[in-house]
C-alpha cells in the first residue's frame, strides 16, 4: 500500500506527533507521499524532519491552481455539483471552491504517485479538501481528529458529519475526543476509533532521574494563546514569589499573547524569574526539559470554547522523567495520573495550581517518584511503536475494502493539471513519461513570467512536442503579470518551488553546505553579485533534492541568473549544464566568460561572447520572430538540447549541425 498524507500546512513545530507518526510508518516499510496545501508560517524546523525519506510536496500558487480550475471546467473534471452544494449548505466561509481547487491538484499528484489511500491530520480544512479529492479521483481517505479542529476551527457540525461519513475511518486522539465525535456524528460512531499519539523514545533516551538545581526550575511549553493558561501560571508564580520561594520559570513558545504576557511579567516584577524564550527547536526544548525540575501546563478553556485535548509537550515531559503539574481538562487525565505521575488541578484554579507547584518545589523525592512513574507510563502505553500499530491496522483494513473497480474507472479519466512532465497523461503516455523520468532534463526558470524571455512559453511547448523529456522548474512566480493564453496553456505543466519560508528553512537546515557555497564564492576572482548569488544558492539547496528524486541528468538554465543556480547543482549532483544567456544579462561579463566554459553547450545573443567561449555554444537568433513559426526551427532546437544533455562527442556534433543551420 502506498499511503499519502495531506496537510493544510506542514511542518508545524507544535505538531511533532505528525512527524513521529510518519517516521514510524516509514520505519515499518511504508512508502509515503506527503502533500501540503500551504507552506509553513516559520522557517524553524525540528532536527528530526530531515530523517523523513518522503519529500514534502507543496501546491503551486493559487494563481496557477485557478488556471487548472479553468481547464478542469472545460474538460468536465470540475466537481461543480459538490462545490455548489457546499456553498449553499455551509456558506462562503468554508471556501468550497478553494477546497476543490486544492483537491484537484492533489488528486492528480497522488494519482501520479500511485497513492492508494490518503490520511489527513485535523478534521478541518485539509479534511474538507479530502472530501473533494475523493469526489474527483476516487482515492479514499481517513482523518485523525484532535479536538480544537472539529470543536471550533471547522465551524459546522453538519460539515463534520459529512467529512466523517465520507472517510474510511476517523481516528480520535483520546477517549475524550472520540466521545465528543460520536455525540456529534452518531451515524459514523462505528468507524470512529481512539488512537493515541505516540512518541519516539529513541529521541528521548532515559534522562537523569532528577536535576540538582540549587534554584528549582519550572518549565512550560506551548503557543502563547489563551487556552494554554500561561496567565494563570504567571499568577501562581507570583504567589510563590510572595511566599518566599526561590525558583526560575522558562516559558517556551510564541504567539499572539507574547506582548500581553511580557507586560504582565513587568507589572508583577517577575521578569528576573520568568523567561519568555520564544520558539525553540525540539533539541533545544529537550535540553531545557532535562535541566528542569517541574513541567507545568495550566491548560484552560478559552473564551471561544477552544482547549488543549492531549498536549504532546506533556508526553515529552513525562518521557524526560519530569513530574507534571497540569489541569483536569479534556484528555489530559488520560495521560497524567493524578498523584502518580504528577498533580492535576481544576482549570483556572490559580490557588490550587500554586499549591501543586509548591508541593513539588518542597519535595525532591516526590519529584523523582512522579518523574520515574511518568517515564514508565510513556514506555508502557505511549511509545510510538505501540500507538501506531492500531493506525496501521486501520489503514490495512481500509485498503482491503472492495472499491478498486470504482476507483480504477475514475482514475482512468484523470488528467494531471498540476506540475510534472506533461499537462496531460493518457493511458498511452504512461510508458513514455516513465522513460522521461529516467533521463529527465530540468529546464531551470529563475522567474516566470519574464519579459526578458518573451518566447519561453512557445519554446517549452515546442520542446515537449518534439518529445524531449523536460521538467520545467520555476524558482519564483511573478504574480504581477496577467496570464496570456500561451501562459495559461503551459502553466499547469510547470513545477514551482515552495515559497520563501520553505526555502529559508532549507538554507538554515543545511548550514554546512550554505557556508561551503559562500566560501567557494569568496575564493572566486570574478564573482556573481551577492544578491543574485544568495538568492540562487537558496534555490539550489531546494532543487538538489527535487532533481535527485526525479532522476535529472541535465540542467538547462534559461537565463544567466538561472545559470548561477545550475552551476551549483552541477557540483551537488554531477549533472551536465547548458544555458541560454539573454540579451541583457545582469551578470558581469567577466563572470559569464568564466561560467560558460563549465557548460556543455548553450545559446548566446552576444556574438563577441560566443567568440570568446570557443565551445559548443551557438548564436541565438530568436529575435528573428518569423523563424519561430517553423517546425524545422524547433526540431533543431530540440535536437540541440538533446545533444547537450548527451555529453561528449554527441554534444559537439549536435552543436556543429545547429551552427550550420542557423
Amino acid at each position: 500500500m502506498r499511503l499519502g498524507y495531506l496537510y493544510s500546512r506542514y511542518p508545524v513545530i507544535s505538531q511533532t506527533f505528525c512527524d513521529a507518526e510518519m517516521l514510524a510508518l516509514e520505519r515499518l516499510g511504508l512508502d509515503l507521499t506527503i502533500g501540503s496545501i500551504y507552506s509553513p508560517l516559520t522557517s524553524l524546523r525540528h532536527e528530526h524532519i530531515s530523517s523523513l525519506r518522503a519529500p514534502i510536496h507543496y501546491a503551486p500558487p493559487q494563481e496557477i491552481l485557478r488556471v487548472s480550475e479553468k481547464k478542469a471546467k472545460i474538460a468536465g473534471r470540475w466537481p461543480r455539483n459538490l462545490v455548489e452544494r457546499h456553498d449553499e449548505r455551509y456558506g462562503p466561509a468554508v471556501k468550497a471552491e478553494q477546497r476543490a481547487r486544492n483537491a484537484l491538484y492533489f488528486a492528480d499528484f497522488f494519482a501520479r504517485n500511485g497513492v492508494d489511500h490518503v490520511h489527513v491530520h485535523f478534521a478541518n480544512r485539509a479534511a474538507h479538501t479530502a472530501v473533494f479529492l475523493k469526489e474527483i479521483s476516487g482515492i479514499p481517505f481517513s482523518v485523525t481528529a484532535h479536538g480544537q479542529d472539529f470543536m471550533k476551527d471547522l465551524g459546522s457540525d453538519d460539515l463534520l458529519r459529512e467529512i466523517c461519513a465520507a472517510a474510511e475511518f476517523v481516528a480520535a486522539e483520546t477517549d475524550y475526543s472520540r466521545e465528543l465525535l460520536c455525540q456529534r456524528c452518531p451515524d459514523s460512531a462505528s468507524k470512529i476509533h481512539r488512537v493515541y499519539n505516540g512518541i519516539d523514545l529513541e529521541r528521548f533516551p532515559a534522562p537523569a532521574l532528577a536535576t540538582m538545581n540549587h534554584v528549582p526550575r519550572i518549565i512550560s511549553v506551548g503557543r502563547l494563546v489563551e487556552f494554554k493558561g500561561f496567565e494563570h501560571l504567571i499568577d501562581a508564580c507570583a504567589e510563590l514569589a510572595r511566599r518566599g520561594f526561590d525558583f526560575n520559570c522558562d516559558i517556551i513558545g510564541d504567539g499572539p499573547l507574547r506582548d500581553v504576557l511580557r507586560l504582565k511579567l513587568n507589572s508583577l516584577n517577575l521578569s528576573s524569574r520568568i523567561n519568555l524564550l520564544g520558539s525553540l527547536s525540539q533539541g533545544a526544548v529537550l535540553e531545557k526539559l532535562h535541566t528542569a525540575d517541574i513541567f507545568a501546563l495550566a491548560s484552560v478553556t478559552d473564551s471561544e470554547g477552544a482547549s488543549d485535548v492531549f498536549p504532546t509537550v506533556i508526553v515529552e515531559a513525562m518521557a524526560s522523567a519530569r513530574p507534571v503539574v497540569s489541569t483536569r481538562l479534556a484528555g489530559i487525565p488520560e495521560l497524567v495520573i493524578d498523584g502518580e505521575t504528577g498533580l492535576l488541578v481544576s482549570p483556572a484554579d490559580t490557588a490550587a495550581l500554586t499549591e501543586a507547584l509548591q508541593k513539588l518545589l518542597c519535595d525532591r523525592e516526590l519529584r523523582v517518584r512522579y518523574g520515574c512513574a511518568g517515564r514508565a507510563r510513556i514506555e508502557q502505553h505511549f511509545r510510538i511503536e505501540h500507538t501506531v500499530a492500531p493506525l496501521l491496522k486501520l489503514f490495512q483494513d481500509a485498503s482491503s475494502t472492495p472499491r478498486n473497480i470504482v476507483r480504477s474507472v475514475r482514475l482512468a479519466g484523470l488528467h494531471p493539471t498540476g506540475s510534472g512532465t506533461a499537462a496531460k497523461i493518457s493511458a498511452g503516455d504512461t510508458e513514455h513519461n516513465s522513460m522521461f523520468q529516467s533521463t529527465a532534463i530540468a529546464y531551470l526558470i529563475d522567474r516566470w513570467p519574464d519579459d526578458d524571455l518573451p518566447l519561453l512559453e512557445r519554446e517549452l511547448e515546442q520542446i515537449k512536442q518534439h518529445h524531449v523529456p523536460i521538467i520545467p522548474f520555476v524558482c519564483e512566480l511573478d504574480s504581477r503579470h496577467r496570464f496570456i493564453h500561451a501562459m495559461e496553456e503551459i502553466a499547469p505543466s510547470l513545477e514551482f518551488l515552495p515559497d520563501a519560508m520553505v526555502i529559508e528553512a532549507e538554507w538554515r537546515a543545511n548550514s554546512g553546505l550554505a557556508q561551503s557555497l559562500e566560501e567557494d564564492r569568496a575564493q572566486q576572482r570574478d564573482r556573481a553579485p551577492s544578491a543574485i548569488f544568495l538568492r540562487q544558492a537558496r534555490f539550489a539547496l531546494v532543487l538538489r533534492r527535487l532533481l535527485r528524486d526525479k532522476k535529472v541528468s541535465h540542467v538547462h538554465a534559461t537565463s544567466s541568473r538561472a545559470l548561477v543556480c545550475a552551476l551549483m547543482l552541477k557540483d551537488f549532483l554531477n549533472v551536465t549544464v547548458s544555458a541560454t544567456i539573454e540579451r541583457r544579462p545582469p551578470l558581469p561579463r567577466a563572470w559569464l566568460e568564466v561560467a560558460l566554459p563549465q557548460c556543455v553547450g548553450g545559446r548566446v545573443h552576444d556574438r563577441k561572447l560566443l567568440e570568446a567561449e570557443h565551445g559548443s555554444f551557438v548564436l541565438d537568433k530568436t529575435g528573428r520572430f518569423h523563424l519561430t513559426s517553423h517546425t524545422k526551427f524547433w526540431r533543431q532546437r530540440a535536437e540541440l538540447l538533446l545533444g547537450w544533455s548527451g555529453r561528449g562527442q554527441e554534444s559537439k556534433a549536435c552543436a556543429e549541425r545547429a551552427k550550420q543551420v542557423e
